[in-house]
């Protein structure tokens, strides 16, 4: 909760059991004690450091800064203690808001009566509008007795980076395809390569990555409405870091024409359209690009959505096949929800990662050392 010294705890929300991944990625950014928990990692941090996760962090999807924490037994104190909260130090008392609650193992039970008290008592103490579609979420959640408040600083959920546009079926979350990228060993250092690309996201992730671009660079976040926001300060965090220009290309390929076009339009469309090459032709065509060997990564269809497991068989072989023959010292990551399927690649699988939700399916990576 917020301290003297102007910090505290910002959860940053993310894929169960892809939380220790986010760690790491935060720890990348200089967050010196990332805490894993159930579907996020909490760190410590200011006002900058929020603009700064929902700016940079390729894994968040979504980042709640955690403004004020007490003890509510009954709905008169809940209202009591909501309006101690500093409100004129966070949100704007001419930008509307809105407030949701959640109620586990405590006296205060009615979730909609306590968002209620809640919300007047930032309507009484600051005078700034309540709407139900407002920009600004107010996120009060109550457990065993202890209110927390958090407001929601990103607004719509990060996977949302402003580029892809065009989506094919099942397409995997920008924040999700990070992930996975990072699970992989994969830093921006070497080819990626994608056989069934879909609508481009691994690709372009890659690319992104590798051009050391941020994710969140082509969009707007809630946190520029609230009472905190520094305009120029905002503007000097956007402006920071260095863009590289990696002699590396990124390649997706796929059978379905329509899904390479996407893949081309939503790479031009994050500024990364030179250094990825997408092509039309089946995964029995598939050739390593020139240059050193580096990263296949794939989401191919999986019997729970698309086909089923009987269907998908021969297209997991000849995808195993294919890069037994071709792609020696290649690293593999395949996304998937049958082990079955995996197993009918072939591939020198290590022992699987967690399972995380995809879409309502359980999927889970399966990674290789390079190939013999």
């Amino acid at each position: 909760m917020d301290t003297d010294d102007g910090l505290f705890d910002i959860y940053v929300v993310t894929f169960p059991g892809l939380e220790h991944a986010l760690c790491a990625e935060l720890r990348d950014l200089g967050f010196t004690d990332p805490r894993p928990g159930k579907g996020g990692v909490t760190v410590r941090g200011g006002w900058p450091e929020v603009w700064r996760i929902n700016l940079e962090a390729r894994g968040a999807n979504r980042v709640l800064a955690r403004v004020a924490a007490f003890r509510a037994f009954h709905l008169a104190q809940l209202d009591k203690r909501a309006r101690r909260v500093a409100w004129a130090g966070i949100l704007r008392p001419d930008t509307p808001f809105h407030v949701e609650a959640s109620c586990t193992g405590s006296r205060i039970y009615h979730a909609g009566a306590a968002a209620q008290r809640i919300e007047r008592a930032i309507r009484e103490t600051l005078g700034a509008p309540s709407a139900a579609d407002a920009a600004v979420r107010i996120k009060a959640r109550i457990d065993d007795d202890l209110c927390t408040i958090s407001i929601d600083t990103s607004g719509e959920s990060l996977h949302k980076r402003g580029h892809k546009e065009a989506v094919n079926k099942a397409p995997m979350r920008e924040t999700m395809a990070a992930l996975f990228l990072r699970e992989c060993g994969y830093a921006g250092t070497e080819p990626v390569v994608d056989p069934l690309c879909g609508s481009g996201t691994f690709v372009i992730e890659a690319a992104e990555i590798a051009a050391g671009l941020k994710p969140g660079r082509s969009r707007s976040f809630a946190f520029e409405r609230l009472a905190s926001f520094d305009a120029a300060g905002w503007d000097r965090l956007k402006t920071g870091g260095e863009l590289r220009s990696p002699a590396l290309r990124f390649t997706g390929s796929d059978r379905d024409a329509g899904a390479v076009a996407m893949s081309r339009a939503n790479a031009e469309r994050a500024g990364v359209g030179e250094l990825t090459d997408f092509r039309h032709h089946a995964i029995s065509d598939l050739m390593p690009p020139e240059g050193p060997p580096g990263l296949v990564i794939a989401n191919p269809p999986y019997g729970t959505r698309i086909g089923t497991a009987k269907e998908l068989r021969p297209l997991y072989h000849a995808f195993g096949d294919t890069l037994r023959a071709r792609f020696s010292g290649w690293r593999v990551g395949v996304i998937t929800s049958d082990p079955a399927l995996a197993a009918a690649t072939g591939l020198p699988f290590g022992p699987p990662g967690p399972p995380v939700n995809h879409g309502g399916v359980r999927v889970t990576l399966y990674r290789s050392g390079p190939l013999p």
